[in-house]
């Protein structure tokens, strides 16, 4: 290709730039070949010409497709040059937040400054198992790369982690091992993995420090092999540590600190156990207060400090040897302010006697002061005849000082890591191990001294075996492909190595002159420009003769001689050591014993030691220099890693001021270049960087083909062609077995073509449809211009018909005024005449009116004087009769009260005053009925003589007129006025009656207002509380609609904590499964390690530890005796003793007991009795016949009722016996139920007469007590008084007697009144229940009333529909009645049958006690000879079975069974048929069975389930099953929550005998189990396929576009012997759910169940799928949304197709559907923010942008999601309180719960199979 065809208008180009090394720029002109002018276009539109030469100044590089960019792994871009690494680590760090990227087999990882949460479980658990390539970058994807390789290959592997300090080297390596802690956990209860982790702050504490580029800087280079098992479990590790930064521990520069335990000890000196430290704070200490700084933001020195000791104590390290490390850590601070005095002479110094740190310095060390002291200031020189002791000065002596501590902390560090490495060896044989390599990387600085020049050595022989790594792969790609392989050119650093470490090199020059007694800097300086002045990688500095330059392979560094010797040398006086040697404290003279000269392996550790300034001969080790050490321990690890396959992580630091996210290129770039990812390009671009398989190739660049080209099957010769085509340059692809090879750029070549086809096919599609806009357009303008018209035209028509209509109204109008006009003038007129009508007429009326009134006043005048006078004669007449009245009625009230005193002193009278007041209350009632009645006629006659008497006034008057004006004679004129006078008193008196009794009406009439007001009033309030009860009603409403939101948030809250609850139960059921089988795992280990040959004998144990023992036995074989037993059911009530029946018999045992105890005192208090009895005869004399004779008869009387009730308990088991007998015979139901109630009549009467007895022994009792108590005190009286003879005796007697008959009558007179009270009360009930009858008839009457006359006013149809509704419901109401009254009676009838099974019970145990006794030890023969008279349908649903067939019947039924030899029958049939046995045994009553098969049954389950643990099906059989036995178990337990929906024949086949409430518990948890492991066998099955079938297959063809995969399933990352990843399509999937489901409805496993099952899948499904996608960046686009959405609608799909999408399976794919969505979405304007925070509620905030960064266009028209729209999302979404964790949890579970759902089978139609091979059972 053609610089011509590269270099044209719009292509992007890199040109280097000062501050960001380098800019991008666009040509605007094309390039010709020897222009010496390239004409630029910077991205701020700034023209610039850019200068090009053919040497000097080459053309710029190119850059990369915008599709390219962005990409996961480096070496997938087109052009492999610096500024493309460089940009796509940019926009991947600051755009998209990502810090890994591949590159190569390399992984760059830079330092974010932050906590990102992507290092959870949940990662890991979706990086294991994965390719390297098919996830993200991620530091656990190269873990899992290495774990993988180290299981398939059988190899070791090596994680090698390198960088700048600062970068993030150890956080890298604490997360790959806490990947393999998490994936390769230990196989026992060792918790390896766990020390390992431990490891981590111990090392960070005592190794590492702030510096000014890092707050946790490792100062030491660390190697932990991390050992595994042949199951690749992790058995131990060891830790290899090198070149420990011991001059930190006497020097830190500005703003740096010590080793952070030395801050760790002063931030917790206050603690109790470290005062004798005598600590202070840090600033106290010099060796702590250098870098004037000793905090740490957001670091606490005392929690780390927990920490670091809670890691000692999970090491194993006691302690008290913690106590001894922190003593001498101590005492390094305070070695540090021993002050050192300088003597006037300037050749000596002394220290003060005083100086206190000297003194705690030696206390916590264990030496002697005055040698301490004398050793600090002197030393001691040796020659061949004598020894010297010479003084030093001040500054020897501080540097011999720092030179001690510096020792000390360094035997320390060693001893600690010694430690550690014991506390993580293991006895097991290590089979191989993961090496993680935490090892600085390259430095320079202005002044490089020692550390500097062994560092970078380190990482020169790092990077040639890191370049010869690199070209070795890329080697056996091109030979798998089978590619002419060409030479490779790159760089080997082995001459700068060599420089280094060989004969006469840097390194033996530097020992050398450390030999020599006065070797100084300068002369090693000489002799270095001397030997190695030729060399290619070593020059000598102009202006310096004590520093030398070194040529990297990452930079030139130049290196200052200035205190190379010194540190080489780490001279300690022997003097000081040996004192040490001497301590007191073991630990501390450990730590500078030396040990035996022994030649270590190469697997041991090289510990760095100081050479000693004496040598001695076994002292070998201590000669060493430290450049000796490192380089021997350097050699030792290049060994090991060369030994493995080793993988790298390179870290980056973005920036110098640890700010989060901010990428400073001219740093980044200096890294790059310095860690090799350089080379790393450099090696690929050299080759064939850019890789394409065929048919990806093919799907990409098929639009550059022609179509009679695509129509060819071999996709392969197509690619060929269509290459041969387009490039015409043979050497710039290759073709493989399986891959494309391509240079670099001629991706971007065929982006460019592929861009140019997509561009002229868009603009012709421009064009067409442009065109089709604007004749579109044209047809609108002409069709608006039409409508205009019509509507122009309309609207003058309109207007004119408008003055038309406006014309006709006017007219219309002025004829309505004048006819209104004239009609209001003729009214006027009217309404005079009718007024002046109107007052006319009232005016004669009312005259009339007048007159009428005085004839009405004369009228009542004369009313009432004739009132008057018959009144007056009334009550002359009533006031005689009263009279005679009053003194009948005395006479007879005395006769009467004479005969009640009589009678008052008979109780007789009382009876009969009781027996007749009923009576007498109902006279009553009717004599105030008449009362009233006569009450009523009296008013209505007082009426009629008022009236009557007013009359006679009247014609009295008229008389009185008559006869004045006919002058009578004066005699009869005085007595008619008398008689006048005395009809007005009457008329008075008549009237004053009148008064009264109109003011008794009043009275009443008034009450009765007030009543009617009170009635209104309280009428008005009920409407009142009405109304504000609909009101609220109203408002209720309101606020429910209202609060819906808040009521359903309410509910799904409390079925959230509901779910939380079974979720927390079902979790501890997980964790006690697991822990059960990792006992039985155990078990089996033991028994297979202690196998030996022969015979040998069981524990006695076995059987209790093959059953569970946690499971309840439920035995009823220690039922107490009958009346004990009545006694208990009747205390605690029936039903609570069926559901109690457990404890019942569990007391049993106590009760008999008890009872026994009772019996013995009994008989002690008869004895007692008769000895006291036999006492008192002989002392007392003997009694009178009388009383001899009435205590006989007492004591016969009781031995007869004692006899009586014996014979009632006799009568009582031969009822129960025979009904035994009876039941166990074949008669028909309606005689068992005839004899059953007859037995039920007998017992009741047979109890109550019991009762009865009972009572009347405890009368004679007491009666009996009562008589010998009151002889004892007659006896006692007679010997007081001495008096022998019996007559004087007969007084006193006849006494008592008298008092005895008063008491007698006096509690008979009580007894009396006691009874006519409570009679009296029983009457009055009566009375009040009559009154209560009599108005609720009253009520009914009036309801009746109200009927008849509705009833009367409807139609004839309507009648006849009336009535028949009013029969309805009375026959329901009766229906109803008589429902209420049969489920009392069968309440009543359980009650009995419960007390008749207590009965029962007893007699059957006598009965087996009985046969037990005369059995032989052979097998029992069953009753064989009942059932030939049996008839089977009384006794169907049971199988018989004998106890040796147990097992077979267990074998027979779980242990061998398969689900396709029951497929043909009834579902669950093994459930059915093993509680048809439990059926048996319950009514057998036999205890032991019951327990026995279903202990065996469950521990039968588990081991068939442990067996099949990966069998699907077998699983889910298993799980119907359990659940089909368990709802039987509640559908047959006869309680009534659970016998609502069974049918009569069932309810008869409840079980009679026990209760198993505690093993259906234990069914319930076992049930719980096999779902679980259920669901974790199909999970197994569904995880492998849902990546590829959800994300990876096409399932709408042609829609996916394909990018360049890079690194991704490169060959290394694949198991190739296994064929590859394996591939799989949605159908499959769907395919595989629809066979989940098919086998669960034929097993007949519960719909909810099965709802609970998918949707649980659903939930793995959604998960894996999301975090794929959260995790991969190929996937999300535009194309994979829509293939996505399409995919999750199938599943929608199979969910309604199956009639599972109301099992909340749907919703849990939401999350993946709005992911999908989102990726389809606009993502430009705020609108479009907007709507993706409302569309996407299942999605977290963290999801929502990690998706937006992840997406990534495929094609040059899609756009990428800007920052500043992401930004707009997060601060849209701050408000949601999300979870931080970004994936899902796949392991998450839906609590289960297992819904009652009973069996419509009846148990005896069940048919068995005879190929089951049942036939030991027997039908019964």
């Amino acid at each position: 290709m053609s610089v011509n065809e590269l270099y044209t208008k719009y292509t992007r180009v890199w040109i280097p730039d000062a501050d960001d090394v380098w800019k991008a720029a666009e040509i605007v002109k094309d390039y010709k070949d020897g222009d010496p002018v390239l004409h630029l276009k910077l991205e701020d539109e700034t023209p610039l010409e850019y200068t090009v030469g053919p040497k000097s100044n080459p053309l710029p590089f190119l850059r990369n497709p915008d599709i390219l960019v962005g990409e996961n792994d480096l070496t997938a871009l087109s052009y492999l040059h610096e500024p493309a690494v460089l940009h796509n680590l940019r926009v991947r760090f600051i755009e998209s937040n990502h810090i890994y990227t591949y590159c190569g087999i390399v992984l760059v990882a830079i330092n974010p400054y932050q906590q990102l949460q992507i290092y959870g479980e949940e990662v890991i658990e979706a990086y294991s198992g994965q390719n390297m390539g098919d996830m993200d970058p991620h530091i656990f994807a190269v873990a899992e790369e290495a774990y993988k390789q180290m299981a398939r290959d059988e190899r070791n592997q090596s994680i090698i982690v390198s960088g700048e300090s600062g970068a993030g080297k150890t956080v890298s390596a604490k997360y790959a091992m806490r990947f393999f802690a998490t994936v390769g956990g230990s196989a026992n209860d060792a918790n390896v993995e766990e020390k390992v982790l431990a490891s981590s702050p111990i090392m960070e504490a005592i190794g590492n420090a702030k510096t000014t580029r890092n707050d946790n800087s490792s100062r030491f280079g660390k190697y932990i092999q991390i050992g595994f098992s042949r199951h690749y479990h992790i058995i131990g590790a060891n830790m290899r540590t090198y070149l420990l930064e011991k001059s930190r521990v006497v020097f830190q520069a500005e703003d740096e600190r010590n080793y952070h335990i030395f801050y760790q000890l002063c931030a917790s000196a206050s603690l109790p156990e470290f005062k004798d430290l005598s600590l202070t704070s840090a600033e106290d200490f010099t060796f702590t207060s250098l870098g004037e700084n000793i905090f740490i933001e957001g670091v606490n020195d005392a929690e780390d400090f927990k920490k670091t000791r809670e890691a000692f104590a999970l090491l194993g390290i006691k302690e008290s040897s913690q106590i001894s490390i922190f003593k001498v850590v101590a005492s390094i601070l305070h070695l540090g302010n021993v002050e050192i005095c300088s003597e006037r002479d300037g050749e000596s110094c002394r220290i003060s006697r005083d100086d206190l740190h000297l003194q705690h310095f030696c206390r916590l060390l264990g030496v002697e002061q005055k040698q301490m002291e004398h050793w600090l200031c002197h030393r001691k020189l040796a020659t061949s005849a004598e020894t010297y002791v010479k003084k030093m000065s001040s500054k020897q002596a501080t540097n011999a000082r720092n030179a001690l501590a510096k020792h000390i902390y360094a035997r320390m560090f060693d001893w600690i890591v010694e430690h550690i490495n014991m506390s993580l060896q293991t006895s097991s044989k290590q089979h191989s191990f993961i090496g993680v390599l935490d090892i600085y990387g390259f430095e320079t600085f202005e002044v490089n001294s020692f550390e500097q020049f062994c560092i970078n050595y380190a990482n020169e022989k790092l990077q040639q075996q890191f370049n010869s790594h690199v070209f070795k792969l890329e080697q056996e790609e091109y030979m798998k492909e089978q590619i002419p392989w060409t030479l490779i050119d790159f760089y080997d650093n082995q001459p700068c190595i060599d420089l280094i470490e060989a004969r006469l090199g840097i390194l033996d020059l530097l020992d050398e002159e450390c030999k020599v007694p006065k070797g100084t800097e300068q002369n090693w300086a000489q002799k270095l420009y001397k030997q190695h002045s030729s060399s290619a990688h070593f020059q000598k500095p102009r202006m310096s003769n004590i520093s030398f330059i070194i040529i990297h392979f990452a930079d030139k560094v130049e290196y200052q001689c200035e205190g190379f010797l010194e540190k080489n040398r780490d001279t300690v006086y022997e003097e000081q050591i040996n004192i040490l040697k001497a301590s007191q404290f073991q630990l501390v003279a450990d730590l500078f014993n030396e040990k035996d000269d022994v030649t270590p392996p190469k697997s041991s550790r090289v510990n760095v030691r100081a050479a000693k300034s004496v040598p001695k001969g076994p002292n070998r080790e201590h000669r060493k220099t430290v450049g000796h050490q490192f380089r021997s321990s350097l050699h030792l690890l290049m060994e090991t890693l060369n030994a493995t396959t080793p993988h790298y992580v390179r870290c980056i630091k973005p920036n110098d001021e640890k700010e989060a996210f901010l990428f400073d290129s001219r740093r980044a770039v200096q890294q790059l270049r310095a860690c090799g990812v350089l080379e790393t390009i450099r090696i690929s671009a050299a080759g064939y960087p850019s890789r394409w398989t065929y048919p990806d190739f093919f799907s990409r660049y098929r639009v550059l083909l022609k179509k009679s080209d695509m129509m060819s099957s071999d996709k392969k010769q197509v690619c060929r062609n269509l290459l041969e085509t387009l490039i015409k340059e043979p050497d710039m692809f290759q073709f493989g077995k399986t891959k494309i090879f391509f240079r670099a750029g001629q991706v971007a070549y065929l982006e460019k073509l592929r861009t140019d086809k997509f561009r002229a096919a868009c603009i012709k599609i421009q064009k067409t449809v442009r065109g089709w806009l604007q004749r579109v357009r044209y047809r609108k303008i002409r069709k608006s211009a039409i409508t205009l018209q019509r509507y122009g035209r309309g609207y003058l028509a309109r207007r004119y018909a408008e003055f038309l209509r406006l014309s006709r109204a006017a007219l219309i109008c002025q004829k309505q005024y004048r006819m209104v006009r004239d009609r209001r003038a003729f009214l006027r007129v009217r309404q005079a005449v009718v007024t002046i009508q109107a007052y006319s007429r009232g005016m004669y009326t009312r005259r009339i009116y007048k007159e009428f009134l005085l004839h009405h006043k004369a009228m009542i005048i004369q009313r009432s004087v004739r009132g008057w006078m018959a009144r007056k004669k009334f009550q002359r007449a009533r006031t005689a009769a009263v009279i005679i009245q009053c003194a009948f009625r005395r006479m007879r009230a005395k006769k009467q009260l004479k005969q009640l005193k009589i009678d008052a002193r008979s109780a007789q009278h009382l009876k009969n005053l009781n027996s007749g007041m009923e009576n007498k209350i109902v006279q009553l009632q009717r004599k105030m009925d008449d009362q009233s009645k006569g009450y009523r006629n009296q008013n209505e006659q007082l009426l009629h003589q008022n009236s009557s008497l007013g009359s006679e006034v009247n014609k009295l008057q008229k008389q009185l007129e008559l006869m004045k004006s006919q002058q009578v004679e004066g005699g009869q004129l005085l007595s008619l006025q008398e008689e006048l006078e005395r009809l007005r008193e009457e008329l008075k008196e008549a009237n004053a009656e009148r008064k009264r009794m109109e003011e008794e009406h009043g009275s009443e009439k008034l009450t009765l207002q007030q009543r009617v007001e009170e009635l209104e009033t309280e009428n008005s309030l009920l409407k009142s509380e009405k109304e504000e009860l609909n009101q609220r009603i109203l408002q209720s409403s309101q606020r429910s609609e209202v609060d819906g939101s808040s009521a359903s948030q309410r509910e799904a809250s409390l079925q959230t904590e509901l779910d939380a609850e079974r979720q927390r139960y079902q979790n501890l059921l997980k964790e006690f499964s697991r822990l059960e089988q990792r006992y039985d795992n155990l078990k089996e280990e033991v028994s297979l390690s202690k196998f030996q040959p022969g015979h040998r004998r069981d524990p006695s144990n076995q059987s209790s530890l093959e059953s569970d023992s946690n499971y309840p036995s439920i035995s009823t074989s220690e039922v107490g005796d009958t009346e004990d037993a009545i006694q208990l059911v009747e205390e605690i009530g029936v039903e609570n003793a069926a559901m109690d029946i457990s404890l019942f018999m569990k007391l049993q045992k106590r009760v008999r007991e008890l009872e026994t105890e009772r019996k013995r005192l009994q008989l002690s208090v008869d004895k007692m009795e008769e000895l006291n009895k036999r006492k008192s005869s002989e002392t007392r004399s003997p009694a009178s016949e009388q009383e001899k004779a009435d205590l006989a008869y007492n004591n016969l009387k009781r031995q007869e009722l004692e006899t009586e009730n014996k014979k009632l308990k006799n009568d009582m088991n031969a009822l129960s016996k025979a009904v035994a007998e009876r039941a166990s015979q074949n008669n028909s139901s309606n005689e068992l139920q005839d004899s059953y109630n007859l037995l039920l009549s007998q017992l009741k009467s047979a109890n109550e007469e019991l009762d009865a007895r009972k009572e009347e022994v405890l009368i004679l009792r007491t009666q009996i007590i009562s008589t010998a108590q009151l002889l004892e005190k007659n006896d006692l009286i007679k010997d007081s008084n001495n008096v022998p003879e019996v007559n004087n005796s007969k007084e006193p007697v006849d006494k008592e007697e008298a008092v005895k008959a008063y008491h007698g009558l006096c509690e008979s007179k009580k007894l009396l009144e006691a009874q006519l009270q409570s009679q009296a009360r029983k009457h009055k009930d009566e009375l009040e229940a009559l009154h209560t009858q009599n108005e609720l008839l009253k009520d009914d009457i009036e309801k009746k009333q109200e009927i008849i006359n509705s009833y009367s006013s409807l139609s004839p149809e309507a009648q006849v529909e009336y009535s028949i509704q009013q029969e309805i419901t009375r026959l329901t109401n009766d229906n109803l009645d008589l429902k209420e009254l049969v489920e009392k009676l069968e309440k009543n009838e359980r009650k009995l049958k419960k007390q008749l099974r207590i009965y029962m019970k007893k007699v059957q145990e006598l009965e087996a006690a009985q046969a037990a006794a005369q059995s032989s030890r052979s097998r029992p023969e069953l009753s064989r000879q009942v059932t030939v008279q049996r008839k089977e349908k009384d006794f169907e649903g049971m199988l018989e079975y004998y106890k040796e067939d147990e097992a077979l019947l267990l074998k027979t039924l779980i242990s061998d069974i398969r689900p396709n030899t029951v497929s043909a029958t009834v579902p669950c049939l093994p459930a059915y048929i093993l509680f048809m046995c439990i059926r048996h045994a319950d009514y057998i009553n036999d205890d032991q069975k019951v327990e026995s098969l279903l202990t065996s049954t469950i521990n039968a389950i588990k081991k068939v389930l442990k067996k099949n643990n990966n069998d699907f099906e077998m699983t889910s059989f298993w799980l119907a099953n359990t659940s089909r036995l368990l709802h039987c178990l509640k559908q047959y337990s006869g309680d009534e929550a659970f016998m609502t929906q069974n049918t009569g024949k069932q309810n008869e086949h409840c079980l009679k005998n026990f209760d198993l409430a505690e093993y259906r518990q234990v069914l319930s948890d076992l049930s719980i189990q096999i779902y679980q492991q259920l669901i974790k066998v199909a999970e197994g099955i569904i995880q492998p396929m849902t990546v590829s079938a959800m994300l990876e297959s096409e399932s709408i063809p042609s829609l996916a576009g394909v990018k360049t995969m890079g690194y991704r399933n490169r060959s290394s990352s694949m198991d190739m012997d296994a064929g590859g990843p394996t591939s799989y399509t949605l159908e499959a999937l769907i395919r595989q759910m629809g066979q989940f489901h098919s086998i669960m409805r034929d097993h007949g496993l519960d719909p909810e169940i099965v709802g609970q099952v998918v949707r649980q899948l659903f939930h793995c499904i959604n998960a894996v799928t999301l975090n794929n996608l959260l995790l991969r960046k190929d996937v999300c686009s535009w194309s994979s949304g829509m293939q996505l959405r399409y995919n999750t609608s199938q599943m929608e799909e199979w969910l309604r197709a199956n009639n599972l999408y109301q099992s909340k399976a749907a919703a849990t794919l939401e999350p993946v559907i709005q992911a999908a969505q989102l990726l389809q979405v606009k993502k430009k304007t705020t609108q479009d923010a907007e709507a993706i925070c409302s569309l996407c509620t299942s999605l977290t905030t963290q999801q929502i942008v990690k998706i937006l960064n992840l997406y990534t266009p495929l094609n040059e028209f899609e756009e990428r999601v800007t920052v500043s729209f992401i930004r707009n999302i997060q601060n849209n979404l701050q408000e949601r309180n999300d979870p931080p964790q970004l994936l899902l949890d796949t392991k998450q579970q839906f609590p289960v719960l297992f819904p009652y759902t009973p069996s419509a089978l009846s148990l005896e139609t069940l048919h068995i199979p005879a190929t089951l091979g049942l036939d030991f059972l027997t039908r019964v």
